[in-house]
């Protein structure tokens, strides 16, 4: 992109009007002002892309108009100009906000360079913004990947509580998407345009949580230099995700429950309390009864997080979903390598049906992208998923039409074969015993009983 029009401040006339000829030459539209206070009314009347200013003048300097700009025009672009023994001013000038300076005496070729520079800076913060909005609509619940039931009814219930600011608990294995479930609640509703704060509170030590997540004042503990403000205060007006939630300690459950009670967050060695306006969404791989049980977490605490309960049922609870999860990542890493994958053979697409995914959504990502980066053609084959995963479903034999598999394959009947084949197999092994056979296939005793009459088996 080009700036359009620039306006250029001095008081010596001939450098204003040198800069004049130089930048219409070169395609800009340029107003001049001979000093700081005739350069913010015309601020103030027209729009401008970028301002070109002398450090040193008279009445206002360079550092006072900067300053003033940054009031009413932050995202505008400003290039100083400066004597060469003014540089230290230039600098100053650069940390109040001004994109680059320029030495005087200079070259026009370096007044227009230093323009190009900045009309690349802009352009990539336009791209990048661009890029975080479609990041915000990827994470739109109607594009998390699933047409089983049980997603189904996920998807329904966040379109139903997206808009309110209940506080949300997601349990489900490592891997089943909670973090993405968060997201696509927050980007639903009203506060998409507002902050979403994520932290893993297995992952930070319990010693630096507490600052973490309410903030410290200056001294309050050896290093603490400087005061921090912390994340739910980051997270004012928006949406925090507190992720292994299971894993947050017992004294700052305290904490976290009167910020769920009463809205307000303490700083570490601070007398003062702080009202904040945030959307609490935790997730878990744990089960918080049991460990309200075992004294680990706090039954009030519990009762509070778990207003608006969701369930992320496992890979293997939801195989149906399995083909239409292997297409969505083909796609994408399809694209992300540049390779063109068209087709994917019955045994590749047999085994993957059939594995256990322990680590679930994540794993199965993972090993599509290791099959399109080793693929040496069009089409995937067992050859390009891992040993171990093939091997752990070459006892599972479907009957597939031979044909190979392609995005219009009927996703329903791989499923019903995969499902009825390792029902059957399960119920052989356990001798028609369903408990143990609900066991072996890890779901639930009332998911298989379903099963066996949905299939008549």
């Amino acid at each position: 992109m080009q700036y359009q029009k620039i306006l250029v401040v001095d008081d010596e006339e001939s450098i204003r009007y040198m800069l004049k000829m130089a930048l219409e030459e070169a395609g800009y539209e340029v107003e001049l002002a001979p000093d700081g206070i005739t350069a913010l009314a015309k601020l103030t009347e027209s729009v401008f892309d970028c301002v070109i200013s002398d450090v040193r003048m008279p009445e206002m300097s360079g550092l006072e108009l900067l300053k003033a700009i940054q009031e009413i025009r932050p995202d505008l672009t400003v290039i100083v100009m400066s004597a060469f023994g003014n540089l230290d001013t230039a600098i100053e000038a650069m940390k109040l906000g001004a994109y680059d300076y320029v030495s005087k005496p200079f070259k026009q070729d370096e007044i227009l360079l230093t323009l190009k520079k900045a009309e690349e800076r802009e352009r990539l913060r336009k791209e990048n913004l661009l890029l975080r909005r479609e990041v915000e609509k990827k994470y739109s619940f109607d594009n998390i990947i699933g047409k089983s039931t049980k997603m189904q009814e996920i998807f329904r219930k966040i379109e139903k509580i997206a808009e309110y600011k209940s506080t949300v608990l997601i349990t489900g294995e490592s891997g089943t998407g909670k973090e993405l479930v968060a997201k696509a609640i927050h980007y639903s509703g009203p506060r998409r345009d507002l902050p979403f704060i994520a932290v893993n509170c297995g992952a930070i030590p319990g010693e630096l949580l507490e600052s973490e997540l309410f903030g410290h004042v200056k001294g309050a503990f050896t290093g603490a230099v400087a005061a921090k403000k912390g994340l739910f205060a980051e997270a004012d007006k928006g949406t925090i995700f507190l992720d292994e939630i299971g894993d947050l300690p017992l004294n700052l459950q305290v904490k976290l429950l009167r910020v769920l009670q009463e809205g307000e967050i303490r700083r570490v060695g601070d007398t003062r309390t702080f009202q904040v306006d945030v959307r609490v969404i935790a997730a878990t791989a744990k089960d918080l009864l049991e460990e309200v049980q075992k004294g680990n977490f706090r039954e009030d605490l519990y009762y509070r997080l778990n207003v608006v309960p969701f369930y992320l049922p496992p890979l293997r609870e939801r195989r149906e979903d399995i083909p239409l999860l292997v297409w969505h990542f083909l796609r994408k890493y399809s694209a992300e390598t540049g390779k063109e994958i068209k087709e994917i053979t019955p045994d590749a697409m047999n085994a993957l049906v059939a594995y256990e995914w322990k680590g679930n959504v994540r794993e199965l990502e993972n090993v599509i992208e290791r099959a399109v980066v080793m693929s040496e053609g069009q089409i995937i084959t067992t050859e390009y998923l891992p040993e171990g995963l093939v091997k752990s479903a070459s006892d599972i034999i479907l009957k597939i039409p031979e044909s190979r598999i392609s995005i219009k394959t009927t996703v329903k009947e791989l499923v019903e074969m995969a499902e009825k084949e390792l029902i059957a197999r399960a119920l052989i092994k356990t001798g028609n015993n369903r408990t143990r056979a609900a066991e072996l296939l890890e779901i639930s005793h009332r998911a298989l009983m379903y099963k066996l009459k949905e299939y008549h088996l």
